[in-house]
């Protein structure tokens, strides 16, 4: 099958210059690749640490605090005079979130929501002479599986285990190993109120998260507010949903009916995901430097070829070809370029990522940090279409200025030079 006439003549320009085609191509085929790779390493580990977070914090995590301060009676009484209130102190309060429970039956009415109360507060663990600080989480065993996955974390024990021990605490593994503890140690828990208690070490869990493996501890939640002396107290209502994605908007609604503070997991790993979009800028900033190297090296050879084969335009203009027909014929070329630089750069992509995917690491074991041993990746044709438009576009681009250069020539002045 021959090929259109306007395709033919762009091919033949191009292998005229076999060598500067294939620097070129191999320029556009090396962006795609390594945008491939990129976005597969930079947005694998993205979604990991999400998925990470997600696993293990609710999705929202209502606080016994209000957002704005409370306005002071002075204020509230003259709102537009000219009225300042300093130096107040806060008054002496029972904290806590008042009617909790009446609170969690209208949050369980809610589609597509799990709620579990808790009561959290900071504890020392003594074991021997080995003091430690942590944030102890009062919980119920039964609802906690529910809205968490601490307990696929566990490595040994269970939550559930806290019911048959009221005496019993959880801990992640760092903490334990920095207290020198393990399972069925008995360790000494003092609260800031003065309350002392002998507790029994059920459970270790490790989610990998710092935060949580070397900074929290979990009992029964009856057996947190004894400890505290805060009885029948919740300070934190924490949820989960079927739709983690609406978490932002329904912990606004919440905030807007309860007035309690809402704040969802976005919002509470917003700084996180500022870096992530500072990560996307610079992967996307370093393709396109690669990718506006290669359209220099595209717009070269176009140029160079309107320059070499200025007899040639010259005789297809007198042939009957319109300067539409000149400039497609070099816009072909850009494109070609572009999309054999596109197929080399999937293949190359492919390639990269699979070698990413056979790295392994030794991490020495270590524990309380995010931790696998080997590369986070994403895989997704959404990547390859985009590099793809990036090389097409890039090519495009270059070959326009040359194409018209070339459309506008006269065909009269070229063979009088010529002759």
């Amino acid at each position: 099958m021959a090929l259109p006439l306007h395709v033919d003549v762009a091919l033949t320009h191009l292998m005229g210059r076999k060598r500067q085609t294939l620097v070129s191509v191999t320029g556009a085929a090396l962006g795609v690749g390594f945008f491939i790779a990129m976005a597969a390493l930079m947005q694998g580990f993205q979604a990991f640490f999400i998925a990470t977070v997600v696993d293990v914090a609710p999705h929202i995590t209502i606080s016994d605090e209000f957002r704005e301060p409370a306005r002071q009676p002075a204020v509230a009484a003259f709102p537009d005079g000219a009225v300042a209130v300093r130096g107040v102190k806060p008054q002496d309060e029972r904290r806590g979130i008042k009617r909790g429970f009446a609170i969690i039956d209208a949050l369980e009415e809610m589609p597509g929501v799990l709620v579990a109360p808790s009561l959290q507060g900071q504890v020392f663990l003594r074991y021997g002479a080995t003091e430690r600080n942590a944030a102890l989480v009062g919980i119920d065993p039964r609802r906690e599986l529910a809205i968490t996955r601490l307990e696929k974390d566990m490595v040994a024990g269970s939550l559930l285990d806290l019911e048959t021990r009221p005496d019993g605490v959880v801990m992640g593994v760092a903490l334990a190993k920095r207290l020198g503890a393990a399972t069925g140690d008995r360790l000494t828990a003092i609260s800031p109120a003065g309350v002392l208690r002998r507790v029994t070490v059920v459970g270790l869990y490790r989610t990998g998260v710092t935060a949580f493996d070397d900074g929290m501890a979990f009992m029964l939640l009856k057996q947190a507010q004894i400890l505290q002396d805060r009885a029948n107290v919740i300070n934190r209502i924490r949820l989960r949903l079927d739709d983690v994605d609406s978490a932002r908007s329904i912990a606004a609604r919440i905030e807007a009916r309860f007035a309690y503070k809402a704040e969802s997991w976005q919002e509470a790993n917003e700084g996180i995901f500022n870096a992530f979009v500072i990560q996307n800028a610079i992967m996307y900033s370093t393709v396109g430097a690669i990718m506006v190297v290669a359209a220099f090296g595209i717009f070269n050879i176009i140029s160079t070829v309107v320059f070499e084969k200025g007899r040639d335009i010259a005789i297809l203009k007198s042939l009957g070809f319109a300067e539409a027909d000149i400039r497609r014929i070099f816009l072909i070329e850009g494109v070609l370029v572009g999309v054999v630089g596109a197929l080399l750069g999937w293949a190359i992509g492919y390639a990269l990522v699979a070698a990413l995917a056979s790295v392994r690491f030794d991490l020495g074991g270590g524990q309380g940090a995010i931790q696998n041993d080997r590369f986070y990746l994403a895989y997704s044709i959404t990547h390859y279409l985009i590099g793809a438009a990036f090389s097409i576009t890039a090519a495009s681009f270059a070959a326009w200025l040359p194409a018209r250069r070339a459309a506008r020539l006269n065909p009269v002045e070229i063979i009088r030079g010529a002759a």
